[in-house]
């Protein structure tokens, strides 16, 4: 029941039991190249090293690999994605290249996409809905509940912003613009730097003579494009939520805009912005991507606590030494940590320079997220789509449930909220059923339920501490609102996972919370991040890079930052 205290039970390691979380052998202490943090970042870096012949290890710190995208058993019979619920901006061609259907991913397609129900007085009828899909014909009869105008405009606005997102996407595979090599570098570095500017050549081509409206999509706050195409609030706010999904911003952010676009961008198997449930929950993607990684022959082990990287006499890169005083030589060393985490606590603070020390702390991470996983023993009942007798899953099920997103103005409130430091009265919720795809999750007739929330502040306001009390109330608060759109799920609840912003740093390793591993604002972006002296992979100490996603093209489960971290550190050991 709510409140019972279960979201305090010890997860089981119900993906260890069946993983390669640790191969068989023993660690040794020279390698070539040792990754820093087993996230799905990481292994994909060890996989294209070890594919090279770059004889790599991974060391993570927790019982499990996989970062944020995990899988645990926290309640018995009930296995969660536990952070990273989601997937569809994991990159076509490391899907390809690492054989990762081969090696068991398998993926539960989602369609529809969204479904946003409204909380308004029923007069004999049940509230109105916003279900959006594949279908456009479908999407735009849904849409013309609410405005014909915009039924009409839908098709236009989506190829519009199908077009930005085909310009962005060759830039996700490649570093970005190496602005130091050119300026700064040998002769030789600065040709090879100039090949980085073929993908920012082909964006602007793509774009042609509409790139001031697709800048101004960068960079204006979201309601401002939003309202120069539609009218209707629930479409707006729908597709707003997806312009500050982790994001401690409000519609009325400036560059809000991109946020959208990293979350639209995505494919899955050759179908474009397709999401999807992985089978098994996202433990399974890490799984698959370290058994093509330990296929080639890379080594990974848990409960391997990185202590400090080491740095030689002439400055480079030698090794780690773990918490219990094992040192591992190595001449490469790729971090998955944070940039944070990676500078502040692991690199030896006289190696590096002071200004780039300051750039580094200015590094914005806030996050608004408090990401709550709950078992429940039957569906939510929602008044605007009402369960079946037979009570299976329905259409509006397996979507993105957006709860609290009547009208963009109450995100804007409720990010108001957290900026005077306490948690959102009436807070964005995004509620995924991960179970009415994936019967494996949970026990027949029950169900597994990731709500991702926001707006909730890292530190609370009057000198409040997120301890249970505080989490509880939150958590409740939540369960009040679903209760409003779907009588009877808070009595349907078995137990549940309260994680607050602090609850995300201190298990996954995410800065403040920040599921990017730093805010992905403009000024945090490509050339920028995540400083703009550093923004290639490479950092002040020559064998060193950055390989998680507070390097560019940033967060999601995505791969891109720990393909191109090692494609960076192959190019420069020829």
């Amino acid at each position: 029941m709510p409140g019972c205290g279960l979201h305090c039970l010890k997860p089981t390691l119900w993906q260890g039991r069946r993983s390669y979380s640790k191969i068989p052998g023993q660690l040794k202490l020279k390698y070539d190249a040792v990754i820093i943090g087993g996230g799905h970042n990481g292994l994909v870096a060890a996989a294209y090293l070890q594919r090279s012949g770059v004889n790599t290890v991974v060391l993570e710190r927790r019982h499990l690999i996989g970062g944020a995208a995990v899988t645990e058993e926290i309640i018995p019979g009930f296995k969660f994605s536990r952070a990273s619920y989601l997937l569809s901006l994991l990159r076509p061609q490391i899907y390809k290249d690492l054989e990762l259907k081969k090696h068991g991913l398998k993926v539960y397609f989602r369609d529809p996409h969204s479904f946003t129900p409204i909380l308004e007085a029923n007069n004999g009828h049940a509230p109105r809905s916003l279900l959006l899909g594949a279908d456009m014909a479908e999407n735009q009869r849904q849409i013309a509940r609410f405005s014909e105008r915009d039924a009409k405009a839908y098709p236009e606005y989506e190829n519009f912003m199908n077009r930005l997102v085909l310009a962005i996407d060759p830039l996700l595979d490649a570093p970005p613009l190496d602005t130091k090599a050119i300026f700064e570098g040998t002769l030789l570095r600065r040709l090879r730097s100039l090949k980085t500017l073929q993908p920012l050549l082909k964006a602007g081509l793509t774009l042609g003579s509409q790139f001031p409206k697709y800048y101004e999509v960068l960079t204006a706050p979201i309601c401002k494009i939003l309202d120069q195409w539609f009218e209707s609030e629930p479409l707006k706010c729908t597709l707003a939520t997806d312009a500050v999904i982790g994001a401690m911003a409000s519609p009325a952010t400036p560059g809000s805009g991109y946020v959208l676009l990293h979350h639209v961008m995505g494919e899955l198997e050759g179908k474009k912005g397709s999401w999807g449930y992985v089978e098994g929950g996202m433990g399974m993607v890490s799984q698959a991507i370290a058994k093509s990684a330990a296929a080639s022959g890379a080594e990974i082990y848990t409960e391997k606590v990185v202590e400090q990287i080491l740095v030689d006499q002439s400055g480079k890169t030698s090794g780690v030494v773990l918490n219990d005083g094992t040192e591992v030589q190595s001449s490469l060393v790729l971090s998955n940590a944070s940039p944070h985490h990676t500078f502040f606590n692991l690199t030896p603070k006289e190696q590096l320079p002071a200004d780039f020390m300051t750039m580094i702390s200015q590094f914005n991470a806030k996050s608004p997220v408090t990401k709550i996983n709950v078992a429940v023993d039957r569906l939510p009942n929602f008044l605007a789509s009402p369960n079946k007798v037979d009570g299976k899953p329905m259409p509006h099920h397996q979507c993105s449930i957006h709860l609290n997103s009547e009208e963009m103005q109450l995100l804007n409130d409720a990010y108001e909220d957290a900026n005077r430091g306490i948690p959102s009265t009436r807070p964005m919720i995004e509620l995924c059923i991960p179970s009415s795809l994936d019967p494996t999750l949970a026990p027949p007739g029950c169900h597994v339920i990731s709500l991702f929330t926001q707006y909730t502040p890292y530190t609370l306001s009057e000198g409040r501490q997120w301890n249970e009390e505080e989490k509880n109330l939150y958590a409740d608060m939540v369960f009040d609102w679903i209760e409003k759109y779907a009588p009877g799920f808070k009595s349907s609840v078995i137990g549940r996972d309260i994680l607050t912003p602090p609850d995300l740093e201190r298990i996954f390793g995410l800065p403040g919370g920040n599921i990017f591993h730093g805010s992905m604002s403009l000024d945090q972006l490509y050339f920028s991040r995540p400083v703009a002296t550093f923004s290639n992979y490479k950092t002040p100490i020559p064998g060193l890079y950055l390989c998680g996603s507070g390097s560019h093209p940033g967060g999601g489960v995505m791969g891109a930052s720990g393909r191109n971290a090692a494609l960076v550190a192959l190019q420069d050991l020829k």
